[in-house]
């Protein structure tokens, strides 16, 4: 379902060190090392990808495709097609996904809310690759 897609570049960085406070918005591809207090939100018109990493930290609300987290978020997570949880993340706020895999050590204090559209969403066991 995923595999078919190219995942888009990532062109932008927030490098470790760096600090941004206000909102932000971008396209396509987007990692965050550094720490961001505001709304990360992915352009619509494109397909995209936000990888949040182990030393990062974002305080606001979430909206991507894509999103992967290794690092802490305090706020809500929209992923429109898949959330993956790494094994350091830390999530405080709701999650909303269509698909999610979750990785054994990641911790979510919040709710995890389907994104409606289907039945029953994918729900991927890193531990063995099996879909549930």
């Amino acid at each position: 379902m995923f595999g078919k897609k190219a995942q888009p570049p990532i062109k932008s960085l927030i490098a470790q060190g760096s600090r941004i406070e206000g909102n932000l918005r971008f396209s396509e591809g987007l990692r965050i090392d550094g720490e961001v207090i505001g709304n990360i939100s992915a352009s619509p018109e494109q397909s995209s990808i936000l990888v949040i990493s182990e030393a990062a930290v974002v305080q606001g609300e979430i909206r991507a495709d894509h999103v992967i987290v290794n690092g802490a978020v305090r706020g809500p997570i929209h992923a429109t097609e898949l959330l993956e949880l790494q094994p350091k993340a830390r999530i405080e706020g709701d999650v909303h996904y269509k698909a999610l895999e979750m990785h054994q050590g990641a911790m979510i204090t919040g709710q995890l809310k389907p994104i409606d559209g289907e039945e029953k969403p994918l729900l991927k066991l890193a531990s063995n690759n099996q879909a549930v």
